[in-house]
């Protein structure tokens, strides 16, 4: 693992997963859209494809005189180009949206157009247009550590399934705490790792100081960079928005705006709560993640030598690693067939699962997560009461840990090793 990591820290170019899928919607979807968080790769990744497509050209609107020829003649602008055209970063000037809706509404040909955007296209101020009916959208994350490992990835694919992975692994908690600390952002990456909490840091204000103004004209945007950090200390918890908002001295009206500013620009995701109308008991809340968990680690101000002290790491590691989890599952679901609904589960009993999957299908996958080497039967509970309660839709239950092994705890459960997320292995069925 430490030697796929230096391989990315020497700039080794690593393979997106989602390509393959962007391609084929190229073929018969006349724009499609990369969307996602700054610097997690999609100007190089639609440069790639520019390049490898005969007649392509890429244009970046983050270029001063490129946004200038755009905001003066959008439909110029778009218009007798021989082959496909690659706009980076198109929030920049909206009006394009609505050119090129006219443009490709002229021209029904598919893959004329790839666009980019570092956020929600939809969350913009001034964007009266979305594309509807003419663009195929998919979100590019930081990287996955099945990108950096170059394994397939297809956990969440084989747990609804009915599979369970069961790979053996020479991976120590310490490990995975490396991986997480570490995130997927490539630039971050190729620091050492004194020197990433700078570059975080030096994110976020770029983030909020480019992306926040097209989202929200609220003057006080400036204090995204702390609301931000108390979510980080909320990571992978219960998210209660008035408790947000007392902490960060301001009206909860504006916590609400501030969090739909900070998901617009794929900062922070909310993780709705599951409800199969079975009990009344059943929790709403939501979880809040943030949506990396090298960033997520750091704006708890936590690092790999900190986790390594019981007395700072105690209560610290499970969130930490909890977030890893989601954090990988939210790369899978870009490239995953099933494409399913990610939730948590919690009742007012106490009972819950860190993270629900379901298709379309209602096929259930029950995920938990362990920061152990060791599970027991009390760990198990949930997982079994979950499974009796949903019946034939549930598919398989994995608790996720530290330890080497697969160990089958009944019917469609089993503890696997967190390296089951990306790593292939048999099913212990």
């Amino acid at each position: 693992m430490a030697v796929e990591q230096d391989g990315v820290a020497r700039g080794r170019e690593v393979p997106r997963r989602i390509r393959p899928a962007i391609e084929l919607a190229l073929t018969d979807t006349r724009v499609v859209g990369v969307l996602g968080p700054r610097q997690a790769g999609k100007s190089t990744l639609v440069k790639h494809l520019a390049e490898r497509t005969p007649g392509a050209a890429y244009v970046s609107l983050d270029d001063r005189d490129v946004r200038a020829a755009a905001e003066a003649d959008p439909r110029g602008f778009l218009t007798g180009r021989p082959g496909m055209l690659a706009i980076d970063e198109v929030q920049r000037v909206p009006e394009l949206l609505v050119a090129l809706k006219a443009e490709v509404d002229a021209d029904q040909r598919p893959g004329r157009f790839v666009i980019t955007g570092s956020s929600q296209l939809s969350a913009n101020r001034g964007v009266s247009e979305t594309l509807a009916g003419r663009i195929e959208r998919f979100e590019l994350w930081p990287l996955a550590q099945s990108e950096i490992t170059g394994t397939p990835g297809t956990f969440i694919d084989r747990l609804l399934a009915g599979e369970v992975p069961e790979p053996t692994t020479s991976l120590t908690k310490a490990d995975y705490l490396r991986l997480a600390v570490a995130g997927g952002y490539p630039e971050a990456l190729r620091r050492a790792q004194a020197r990433r909490g700078a570059w975080f840091d030096s994110y976020v204000e770029t983030v909020v100081e480019r992306e926040a103004p097209g989202i929200s004209a609220s003057p006080r945007t400036a204090e995204l960079p702390r609301l931000l950090r108390l979510v980080g200390a909320r990571h992978a918890g219960l998210l209660n928005v008035a408790n947000l908002a007392r902490d960060a001295a301001i009206p909860e009206s504006s916590a609400r705006r501030y969090l739909e500013t900070l998901e617009a620009v794929f900062l922070v995701r909310r993780v709705p709560a599951w409800s199969g109308n079975l009990s009344q008991r059943e929790s709403s809340a939501a979880k809040i993640f943030v949506t990396d968990a090298g960033l997520a680690a750091h704006l708890r101000g936590l690092d790999l030598a900190g986790l390594r002290r019981p007395e700072i790491a105690r209560g610290m590691d499970g969130p930490v690693l909890e977030g890893f989890v989601y954090c990988e599952l939210l790369r899978q679901w870009g490239w995953s067939r099933s494409r399913p609904a990610l939730l948590h589960y919690r009742d007012r009993g106490g009972a819950e699962i860190d993270l629900i999957a379901e298709d379309r299908s209602g096929a259930i996958a029950a995920i938990e997560m362990k920061a152990a080497m060791e599970v027991s039967a009390q760990d198990v509970r949930h997982l079994v009461a979950f499974r009796d309660k949903v019946g034939d839709r549930f598919a398989a239950g994995v608790i996720l840990h530290a330890g080497p092994r697969t160990i089958r705890l009944g019917e469609r459960l089993a503890a696997v090793p967190m390296s089951a997320l990306w790593e292939s292995g048999g099913s212990p069925r």
